[in-house]
């Protein structure tokens, strides 16, 4: 599920919003480096600066889910996105895999906005690939059927190392990686994609059962009530 086996021209082909995303990242860490462009433009107006979003730049909640703060950065996110993006594009199409991404980057950086300091300034695309880690919890939560108790394995010891690396390494936002996560969970527990046919997707995905019910409302209003409360609970003692 996770390993790549297609050529550089499938890739693109077969997961078009993966590529277009990391392909942006590419370009505006080209646009900070190269002496061509006026570097600094780019970091003092597309990066996550909690002062001017509250003065009304509200772009500021979405463009720092591209940028990042040098090479490593960038390569590290990048490399994640494509490790974790495909299976999800495949699963969702590419409208439906880039709102969940989007959304959950938004939710990471609103949480940001609301729980860091006015003068907090973030770059990168961890809020987003965390919610890609939620959404794939979700699914072993609630949707077993869709993934091999391999992939679950997988997923639930990466996560858990990434969770565990937010804590211990400096210069994180912990507050994006956490609700990043919880994002991408809720959005994963929303059945609004129930009707798709899966059943020529990647391995490690089989195709929905057909009349199997989705998760009640309830249920995923509690779970996400429960995380929310566990969540502010340990940012609380950082």
């Amino acid at each position: 599920m996770f390993t790549r086996t297609e050529s550089f021209r499938e890739f693109i082909r077969f997961y078009p919003v993966v590529s277009m995303i990391a392909a942006i990242h590419v370009v505006l860490y080209l646009f900070t480096i190269l002496p061509v462009f006026p570097n600094y433009w780019f970091f003092e107006n597309l990066s996550g600066v909690n002062l001017y979003i509250m003065e009304g730049e509200f772009w500021r909640l979405i463009t720092p889910i591209f940028m990042h703060s040098g090479f490593s950065h960038m390569l590290f996110n990048s490399f994640s996105l494509i490790l974790f993006g495909p299976p999800l594009e495949r699963l969702l199409g590419g409208g439906r895999f880039l709102l969940v991404y989007l959304v959950s980057g938004f939710i990471a950086n609103a949480a940001t906005l609301l729980l860091e300091p006015l003068t907090y300034t973030h770059v990168g695309s961890s809020g987003a690939i965390f919610g890609l880690f939620g959404f794939y919890l979700a699914m072993i939560l609630f949707r077993k059927h869709l993934l091999s108790k391999q992939n679950s394995q997988i997923i639930l010891t990466l996560c858990a190392i990434s969770l565990i690396m937010t804590f211990l390494e400096p210069n994180i936002n912990i507050t994006a990686h956490i609700f990043g996560l919880l994002g991408g969970f809720l959005l994963g527990a929303v059945p609004y994609y129930k009707k798709m046919d899966l059943t020529s997707t990647v391995k490690g995905v089989s195709s929905w059962a057909k009349g199997r019910k989705p998760l009640p409302p309830v249920k995923i209003f509690i779970w996400g009530f429960i995380i929310l409360a566990a969540i502010i609970g340990m940012i609380a003692r950082f």
